[in-house]
């Protein structure tokens, strides 16, 4: 493989997955004008009412270069930084869960026409679209919403049309943050698959590249339009040295082994009574949740009966309706709501799915009002030793 110092040549054999190759920093660009020309809506990070937001971009402009992110339990606040990294950031409240599991869709409309009725089905957009930017812990998360969506014995059509054409830029993180444990969960900090590309951003007092790797022919297509040089064995390393930094700075870690067993064996201990006294039942951890799928269907009709429309919106398990049935709601108190939550996510879901329902984000931490920590409850029930009769 050629030195990183060629500046010259090598562009052109960048064409098989799994390649590396050096970007310059100011011509990333480049790389979202090579999106927006195959017609790809680009979906990246921003700033917005103080956090980091995805939203659609057109420009490098648009990133939160020179801004990171302090994080702690019920903790959130952008700093800036003087690297100037446009991913120096970690996780934001937003998951790419908002565009390939869209909050709120409509269904369907019922419109009368004098006598007749006609249903209208809302069509799908049919712009792909490419995100930028996307953790490995957050790859994790799409995989385990594609094992829901799309390889069960029902496809949800909507989430096929809008994953299936996704183009994925991927970013190793540079830095933990505080409620990360990716590393505990296996799903990061270094993005193994499941990307198109992935970058590493590289700073030192001489140079802003992007290390880039190809990850599928879509990906190593668009490379090779890009003014990258081949990467060398010294780009490799301070990639790699990037990525073990950033696994070495966990802020959070959790005790995988046993832990499906700890917590269906001990359905009745009484730290599910503790946290309960904290919970508000607000629902924010399933909202910012990146694997969280569940929904309920709405009904609205107009006074006069000449419309009618059925959306599928959000919901989550801290509701008192989500378990209604006849006779009223199965969990009434916050101590079984957070109990479902959290034995789902961590034990239930492997029975179900095969994996866990958890990648290690820390959004559930960060963005609870109160502060709950799943890791710290999940460490006093281990440490209690306790197991239910």
């Amino acid at each position: 493989m050629a030195s990183s110092d060629d500046d010259s040549r090598g562009q052109e054999t960048l064409s098989e997955p799994g390649e590396a190759g050096l970007l310059a920093a100011d011509a990333l660009q480049t790389l979202i004008d090579g999106l927006k020309h195959r017609g790809f809506r680009v979906i990246g990070p921003t700033i917005d009412q103080q956090a980091v937001v995805l939203e659609e971009i057109d420009s490098v402009a648009q990133l939160p270069a020179g801004w990171c992110d302090q994080q702690d339990g019920g903790t959130y606040r952008l700093v800036q930084s003087d690297d100037g990294a446009f991913f120096g950031h970690t996780i934001g409240p937003q998951s790419w869960k908002k565009y390939l599991h869209p909050a709120r869709r409509r269904l369907w409309r019922l419109r009368r026409d004098g006598v007749e009725h006609t249903v209208v089905e809302d069509e799908e957009v049919a712009q792909p679209l490419a995100f930028l930017g996307v953790r490995s812990c957050d790859l994790s998360a799409i995989a385990v919403q594609d094992r829901t969506f799309l390889e069960d014995r029902v496809v949800d059509p909507s989430y096929e049309d809008r994953r299936r054409g996704a183009f994925i830029v991927a970013v190793n993180c540079g830095r933990a943050g505080g409620t990360c444990f990716c590393v505990s969960m296996g799903t990061g900090p270094k993005a193994e698959a499941g990307y198109d590309l992935a970058l590493t951003e590289l700073i030192d007092a001489e140079r802003h590249d992007f290390f880039v790797e190809t990850g599928s022919a879509a990906g190593s297509e668009l490379m090779r339009e890009l003014p990258c040089r081949r990467a060398g064995p010294a780009d490799l390393e301070r990639a790699a040295a990037v990525v073990a930094g950033t696994a070495a700075q966990m802020g959070r870690t959790l005790q995988t082994k046993g832990l499906e067993e700890l917590l269906q064996q001990n359905l009745e201990h009484p730290r599910w009574e503790e946290v309960a006294g904290r919970c508000l039942t607000c629902g924010n951890c399933t909202m910012v949740c990146p694997t969280c799928f569940c929904t309920t269907v709405e009904d609205h009709a107009d006074l006069d009966g000449s419309h009618a429309e059925r959306w599928l919106r959000w919901d989550s398990c801290f509701t008192l309706d989500f378990s209604y049935l006849i006779g009223g709601s199965v969990r009434r108190s916050a101590k079984s709501r957070y109990r479902q939550w959290m034995t789902h996510k961590l034990a239930d879901w492997h029975d179900e799915f095969g994996t866990s329902g958890c990648i290690g984000c820390g959004r559930c931490i960060t963005w609870c009002p109160v502060g709950i920590d799943i890791t710290e409850e999940a460490a006093a029930i281990r440490a209690s030793g306790r197991k239910d009769a």
